[in-house]
């Protein structure tokens, strides 16, 4: 007799992490979306004033690693309020073409109003899209970008699987996301992300909740090496990654080369 339980045919009794908090595997989705619904008129302001600016160098140093040439395609997943879309949309030009993709309906259509406001339009393309399923043709894109949105992602190693399956060969994977800050800042951080994240939430945002789950979902998200080690197994290969802001956030990235 096994000693396996039964379970129900089609039952999903899988549990995943809503920040500390475990939940049904099904149910995160949902519980995300509401988040970013509820903060993203918010948003970019929140960004400014909880990283006192410093999401815009990182976001900058994430479009200089993409390599990406005018006329040459590229994704952004969980693009949110656009920042890296159109940096994308500056480096490929006129004549290449972005898509920009985000779960949340509300965060895709701020990130469209930003980036049309910004003067791009014609070869920007807005897809309502899971990480884990997109919707695209094999080896479509020269360059996948999803920047602090994989943290948010029920299952990683299938949305790692699906990034890597829309890449062209020869095209590359970068990974923009908070991560493991360095060890003697560990204390200080923890004080910042528990306390006054929340509190600057409720201020700015109307909502400490939604920023007490950014600051546990931090501490949920797999740190430098093992990110690393999951991007390799999804196929990309010469993965690296660069700590900036000792480590408060990691950039990640990764080749397609077969």
């Amino acid at each position: 007799m096994s000693g396996t339980p039964k379970q129900n045919a089609g039952a999903d009794e899988r549990v995943a992490d809503f920040g500390f908090q475990p939940v049904a595997w099904a149910d995160k989705k949902d519980r995300v979306r509401g988040v970013f619904d509820s903060v993203a008129p918010r948003y970019d302001l929140m960004n400014d004033v909880m990283s006192a600016g410093l999401h815009r160098l990182w976001k900058r140093f994430t479009i200089a690693k993409t390599g990406l040439l005018k006329g040459q395609s590229a994704l952004d997943v969980a693009a949110g309020s656009g920042d890296l879309s159109i940096g994308l949309a500056k480096r490929v030009g006129r004549a290449g073409h972005v898509v920009v993709t985000d779960i949340n309906a509300t965060m895709l259509a701020e990130g469209r109003d930003r980036i049309i406001d910004a003067g791009f339009a014609g070869n920007v393309d807005y897809v309502l899209a899971d990480a884990e399923a997109l919707p695209f043709a094999d080896s479509a894109f020269h360059c996948v970008t999803i920047g602090f949105g994989l943290r948010n992602v029920t299952d990683k190693d299938k949305a790692l699987s699906s990034l890597f399956r829309v890449l062209k060969p020869g095209g590359r994977l970068l990974v923009l996301e908070f991560s493991r800050v360095w060890e003697p800042l560990a204390r200080a951080y923890d004080t910042y992300s528990f306390r006054v994240l929340p509190w600057l939430g409720e201020r700015v945002a109307g909502d400490a909740a939604a920023y007490r789950y950014l600051a546990e979902s931090i501490r949920m998200h797999p740190d430098q090496e093992t990110l690393a080690a999951m991007m390799r197994a999804a196929g990309l290969e010469q993965v690296e990654y660069f700590n900036l802001t000792a480590g408060v956030v990691a950039l990640h990235r990764g080749w397609k080369l077969g």
